[in-house]
């Protein structure tokens, strides 16, 4: 019985050795991740920077909500060089911007969180208060009415969005019951 389990041995040796009449191309083998897909597991530089992000998003809504709008910037500005297509982020960093008065630099930060994400519902709320700091009243209006027809009927914000966008019409309405009268003609001016 030894004898036939070390001829077994020795042939199989043998038969590995020996160059096959066949060539053997790459789809005829089968390996490992043809059977099982893992996915890779982060690297170690990419946990830290995962933390990182959670830690300076974390101390961006703290100076946020304290005020701070300018630490609020930086934490955010951090936040955005390591996760640029995070629209929260970009968020936050408008409503910072909301805080220091920089109208135009907020709505493009809201525009590209809706780019992001079109259902970032937060960002047509600030799109409205940004555009309001601009002057443009119609345009406010609009992306105000985007939040009000999106948000949730429990939607916390949804009161003092529905009371901006009574504000900015009784603001307009001079303004539309003037375009919407007919011209004078000449006979009436005389």
């Amino acid at each position: 019985m030894i004898i036939t389990v070390v001829a077994i041995v020795v042939l199989g040796f043998a038969l590995t050795l020996r160059p096959s009449s066949q060539p053997q191309t790459r789809s005829d083998s089968l390996r490992f991740n043809d059977l099982v897909r893992l996915r890779p597991r982060p690297s170690m530089a990419t946990a830290a920077q995962a933390a990182e992000v959670q830690t300076r998003f974390a101390q961006g809504v703290t100076m946020l909500q304290m005020g701070q709008y300018d630490y609020a910037l930086t934490a955010f500005h951090q936040v955005l060089k390591l996760a640029p297509q995070l629209p929260e982020a970009h968020v936050n960093m408008g409503f910072a911007l909301i805080g220091l008065e920089r109208w135009r630099d907020a709505a493009s930060f809201f525009d590209t969180a809706i780019e992001l994400r079109r259902d970032q519902m937060n960002a047509y709320y600030g799109l409205a208060v940004a555009l309001e700091g601009q002057g443009d009243l119609r345009s406010a209006m609009g992306a105000m009415q985007t939040y009000v027809h999106r948000a949730k009927g429990d939607d916390p914000f949804r009161d003092s969005a529905e009371a901006a966008l009574a504000k900015w019409r009784d603001r307009l309405r001079p303004e539309m019951s003037v375009s919407v009268a007919p011209p004078a003609t000449a006979a009436e001016s005389r």
